[in-house]
């Protein structure tokens, strides 16, 4: 009899072409397709909440599929994070209601960007935050990521290359706290901004986090934000690198 799983994973995207499959290339998708489909002995597809692009992190990434193997929901667990090795961790195996969709069930999303503010980077934190080297105006930070609380039209932070049906997203939150989320979190300097919203475009966190650091930094205006938001995209401006997000959470 088959079923319906709603799986819990973590994994260090750093050795992965991001999350979806991609032809003759590493990813997180792809290495747990293959391994559940070696065990079921037939092809399995996972649905992944959220496509993390080629480097990013998650500490609660969620996919679903369907399941006719011979393992039970705790055995399978196992197996699977032994076959998938020290970079994907299977966190959570749940039989859920057949109708359930990992991407299309979810209702909000939360994420992190790590910056690393020491004078040098750390050569442990590297991995998973994002060394600025300028100084930065903390408080103008603060201000301005409380900012994009709320419903707006994201379009002036979504990358090029998105086909989306609208781009207007709602914001519950923005905050930014000291420490850094995977890896050495207590190495210097260390600070993050998190994020929870009813859905992200494409690069949009990243996009956001480079034109906050801007503004910050003294580079950029402060009226750029209000500029972006009014933009109907794509976006023009710095985007952080991929290595200091991470997928923190997926609500259902």
């Amino acid at each position: 009899m088959e079923s319906t799983l709603k799986v819990t994973v973590r994994y260090d995207g750093t050795g992965f072409a991001g999350w979806q499959v991609q032809p003759d290339r590493r990813t997180v998708q792809g290495e747990l397709q293959r391994v559940l489909s070696q065990i079921a002995s037939r092809t399995v597809h996972v649905f992944g909440a959220s496509r993390t692009d080629a480097g990013v992190h998650a500490l609660g990434q969620v996919f679903s599929c369907q399941w006719r193997g011979p393992l039970a929901p705790e055995r399978l667990q196992r197996s699977l994070s032994q076959m998938l090795g020290p970079e994907i961790r299977i966190e959570c195996i749940e039989e859920v209601a057949p109708e359930f969709h990992a991407r299309k069930c979810a209702r909000r999303k939360r994420y992190a960007y790590t910056l690393s503010l020491a004078q040098h980077a750390d050569p442990f934190s590297a991995r998973y935050a994002w060394h600025v080297p300028w100084a930065i105006d903390l408080e103008c930070l603060a201000q301005l990521a409380r900012r994009l609380e709320g419903k707006h039209d994201f379009a002036g932070f979504q990358a090029s290359g998105a086909t989306v049906k609208t781009t207007v997203r709602t914001v519950e939150s923005v905050g930014v706290r000291p420490g850094g989320i995977i890896g050495p979190c207590d190495a210097e300097g260390l600070m993050h901004i998190e994020f929870c919203a009813d859905g992200f475009l494409y690069k949009m966190v990243r996009n956001l986090v480079g034109t906050l650091v801007d503004i910050a930094r003294g580079v950029m205006p402060e009226a750029r934000l209000e500029d972006l938001l009014a933009s109907p995209g794509p976006y023009c401006g710095h985007t952080a690198p991929a290595h200091g997000l991470v997928l923190l959470e997926v609500i259902y």
